[in-house]
């Protein structure tokens, strides 16, 4: 019998899986993440001292990108991994230890929830939410690995269109570290549309001190691997969030392999 953690005793209502996973054994060669699928908080955390409407905003979470995710996964008929909880609680994209992973501050906003943890907290967060994702993720790319599958990743992230007052022109961006190949036929279809402003490498560079899933999963194990960012003003209705669906779908043209 396996023995029961602390997670295992919490409300499951309150306290939800730190994943969701959707087709884990789809077809496609692409693998989806969605690290800030979800801007959920347990009652516990009293939203970090944070008004409601904080939680509504891009600090809590990537507006647009979890329906993203789940519309690429039926389209490509590719596994996705979704975030269970707010990115303001443990950053699933940050390296634990650094100042990212539990924000004191987001933008411009203080959380003062995250002011002054101690490790047993922090260490709290880790097991229960950051941990198991990314185990989770491991696992899968493991299995593909053993079943001799080939595996691209792909994450999903959405932007504010105005940074600490700076308006950002794209629609979109397509960051990378060693995956240029991956990133540059994402960015050539895109392209193909004339209206669309895009570009590798923005609004944010890919680096070891702020980003996890690219450099972990995708890097470190030689798989080419990619960060999709779409500006959250396109995503703010279903049509939105299907035409970029649509165009992500387009520009990655799936290899499947059958399952042993």
């Amino acid at each position: 019998m396996t023995a029961r953690t602390e997670k295992d005793l919490l409300p499951r209502k309150d306290w939800p899986d730190a994943v969701e996973v959707l087709n884990e054994r789809g077809l496609s060669d692409i693998v989806l993440l969605c690290e800030h699928a979800s801007n959920h908080m347990p009652a516990e955390y009293r939203q970090l001292g944070l008004d409601a409407g904080h939680l509504r905003r891009h600090i809590a979470w990537d507006i647009g990108a979890a329906e993203v995710t789940r519309l690429l996964s039926a389209r490509l008929d590719a596994p996705a991994f979704l975030s269970g909880y707010s990115r303001l609680l443990i950053d699933l994209n940050r390296p634990l230890g650094t100042p990212g992973s539990i924000p004191a501050v987001s933008e411009d906003t203080g959380i003062p929830g995250n002011v002054g943890l101690d490790k047993a907290e922090r260490d709290r967060r880790a097991k229960i939410m950051f941990s198991p994702f990314h185990e989770r993720v491991a696992a899968h790319l493991d299995r593909r690995v053993a079943e001799g599958r080939p595996t691209r990743i792909v994450t999903i992230h959405s932007f504010t269109p105005v940074f600490l007052g700076v308006a950002r022109p794209w629609h979109a961006g397509v960051l990378h570290a060693n995956g240029v190949d991956l990133a540059e036929t994402i960015l050539t279809a895109l392209r193909a549309d004339a209206a669309l402003n895009v570009a590798a490498n923005v609004p944010y560079v890919i680096s070891r001190d702020a980003d996890y899933a690219v450099p972990v999963h995708g890097d470190d194990r030689g798989i080419p691997a990619v960060l999709v960012e779409i500006r959250q003003d396109l995503l703010s209705t279903r049509s939105g969030i299907e035409e970029w669906a649509d165009r992500l779908a387009a520009a990655l043209p799936a290899q499947t392999k059958a399952i042993p």
